[in-house]
């Protein structure tokens, strides 16, 4: 299939290109790797007139430490660079988990952090790993800008609080406490390529090296019209001590927050038991990552 007609801009500075889409109103969108809108506009799901490159524009696709406090992510950062950086990876392993998982590597390699949250699709890779660490979204016009958090950014099926003629920035994530862990798991079909039959972020925060659960965040996909929460679950778990059993009940409540469908990759039935068996998985994994913690070479 061929893509509809369109013209192609490539500007260099963020200010051109916010100053692009205020023009074009509704005719333009935003392209940074294209793996969703290309395929999109191939199949006739989106016909802009215009495409807004951010190939050019300078440390929107870089990842910032900001000292201890946390890290500054480019939108237009690519899965590839996530699943492969060692600070992701160490000290916010949700994300570089998740990332790791999206697509195939040559998806990776185009893939950007921005896109996978923007599109706001319920099986996606990186909303649930970001919900877990509490992300602070920097979403730009051109005459002003403003911060909304991950957890209140989804509205629904490829809807956000995202307003028209703005765009997603950067990703902001505070440092986690030490001797807190992470992990992502994702349920498939196969083992790329595929879309999320049940995907699960986990963080948990230990009081020390083997317990109690001062904090615990639970999110996940493909399982509501977006990706949700497990409060319930979460609550459960503070104030305990960490077991196999213990997880294995928080799993069980994490099903109560979800509302599943039936379709071609599975079941709602078998969707409820891949929730809570899934969680208890996280759970122990990010468990088994919080023990080893270690602080960062200075």
């Amino acid at each position: 299939m061929l893509l509809p007609k369109f013209d192609y801009h490539e500007p260099a500075t963020l200010e051109d290109a916010l100053r692009l889409l205020s023009e074009m109103g509704g005719n333009a969108r935003i392209v940074a790797g294209g793996t969703d809108l290309l395929v999109r506009m191939k199949l006739k799901v989106e016909k802009p007139s215009h495409l807004i490159s951010l190939r050019k524009i300078p440390r929107i696709n870089v990842i910032i430490q900001r000292e201890n406090h946390g890290v500054s992510i480019g939108a237009a950062v690519t899965a590839g660079e996530l699943s492969t950086n060692e600070l992701i990876m160490e000290r916010f392993t949700p994300i570089g988990l998740a990332a790791a998982r999206l697509g195939a590597p040559g998806i990776r390699n185009r893939a950007t952090i921005g896109g996978n949250l923007v599109n706001a699709r319920p099986a996606a890779d990186l909303s649930p790993a970001c919900m877990v660490l509490n992300a602070s979204l920097k979403l730009k016009r051109s005459k002003n800008e403003r911060e909304v958090p991950v957890n209140d950014f989804f509205r629904g099926p490829g809807e956000t609080l995202i307003e028209p003629n703005e765009m997603l920035v950067s990703i902001f994530v505070e440092t986690p406490p030490p001797w807190s862990g992470g992990a992502y798991i994702k349920l498939g079909s196969r083992k790329t390529l595929e879309i999320s039959m049940v995907n699960v972020a986990v963080l948990l925060t230990l009081q020390s090296q083997n317990g109690p659960i001062v904090d615990a965040k639970i999110a996940l996909g493909a399982v509501a019209p977006t990706p949700v929460r497990a409060f319930a679950a979460e609550e459960f778990l503070i104030g305990r001590q960490p077991s196999a059993k213990l997880f294995s009940e928080a799993g069980a409540i994490g099903v109560g927050m979800c509302e599943p469908i039936t379709d071609h990759r599975g079941t709602m039935e078998y969707r409820c038991l891949m929730i809570e068996t899934l969680t208890s998985r996280a759970l122990n994994q990010a468990y088994q990552d919080a023990m080893t913690w270690k602080p960062l070479p200075v």
